[in-house]
Order: structure tokens, then C-alpha cells, then sequence
């Protein structure tokens, strides 16, 4: 971009924004400086952001869901642990099933995490219901941790694997 922006005589601000809309009509393609060869360097790059976001995420939602019961916290607790339920299960199920993200809109990938979610939470509390330690709180909140976390590595190998045919 430095070398761009100085080339064209423009600001550097002004250089990103272009690259970015040529590369938004497909004129152009972004390759990083620093492409990762192995799974773990992928793991510790840029690209798979997205995934320690999601485990802090998580981890944070349990934290609060175990130990916070009086306010002002209880109400990130809501937030949180709605948002925990209600599409980070079927959010992480899409990024396992669509690795690329290009295949869906933004909109569509959404309500589908969000009807996903619906559908793998009750099969979850229906696997608990069956088990010793029925439906309560800490298995509830374990399992679907266990289960976002399962489903996030798959999508993050999967994710590994379209980056290096893309880049290699």
C-alpha cells in the first residue's frame, strides 16, 4: 500500500480504499505478505482471528453465567448467554459447512445461524436428558461449549485447507 500511495501520489488512505474496491469488483486479489505453511502457523495468523475471538467468547460466557448473579453484570450474562444459544452454535455449524464465505450473503447467514442454533440446542438438552447429569446449568453450558468448540476446529482445519489451495 506504501508503495502505491507513494507511486500514485495520493494518501495512504486513499490508496486502501481503492485496492479495496478494485478488489471488491474481482480486478485484483489480496495476498498476504506472509502466507502460512503449516496448521499451527495458520492457527497463530490473522486468519483464524475469528476463532480465538470465539473461544474468549465462550470462555467469558461461562464465567459470567456461573459466577455473576446480581447486577449491573447480570445483564452482559443476558446478552451473552442469548447470543451463545441462539447463533454461535449455528454460526460455528456454517463455517464448518461453507469454509469459504463467499457462498453465502450476510443476511443468509444469519437467519441460518440462527434457525441452526434452534435445531442443535434441543438435540443437545435431548442427549442430556438421557444422561446422569440431566439438564442443568454447568452440563448444559459444558456441552455447548464442547459443541461450538468442536464444530469451530473443524472449521477452522476446513478453512486451512481452501486457504492453502487458494494460496499455494
Amino acid at each position: 500500500m506504501k508503495e502505491l500511495s507513494l507511486r500514485a501520489k495520493i494518501s495512504y488512505d486513499k490508496a486502501s480504499y481503492h485496492a479495496y474496491l478494485a478488489w471488491k469488483k474481482g480486478l485484483i486479489d489480496i495476498v498476504p505478505e506472509k502466507i502460512p505453511q503449516t496448521f499451527t502457523q495458520y492457527f497463530l495468523s490473522i486468519e483464524s482471528l475469528w476463532f480465538h475471538i470465539l473461544s474468549t467468547f465462550i470462555v467469558t460466557t461461562i464465567l459470567l453465567a456461573l459466577y455473576v448473579t446480581e447486577p449491573p453484570l447480570v445483564y452482559l450474562r443476558y446478552v451473552l448467554g442469548s447470543l451463545y444459544v441462539l447463533y454461535v452454535p449455528g454460526a460455528t455449524l456454517l463455517e464448518a459447512l461453507y469454509p469459504r464465505g463467499e457462498e453465502l450473503e450476510p443476511l443468509e447467514r444469519l437467519a441460518l445461524s440462527i434457525g441452526l442454533s434452534l435445531a442443535l440446542v434441543p438435540l443437545v438438552g435431548l442427549v442430556l436428558n438421557y444422561t446422569p447429569w440431566g439438564i442443568r446449568l454447568v452440563p448444559i453450558i459444558i456441552s455447548l461449549a464442547l459443541l461450538t468448540l468442536s464444530l469451530a476446529i473443524v472449521a477452522l482445519r476446513r478453512k486451512y485447507v481452501y486457504f492453502k489451495l487458494k494460496y499455494s
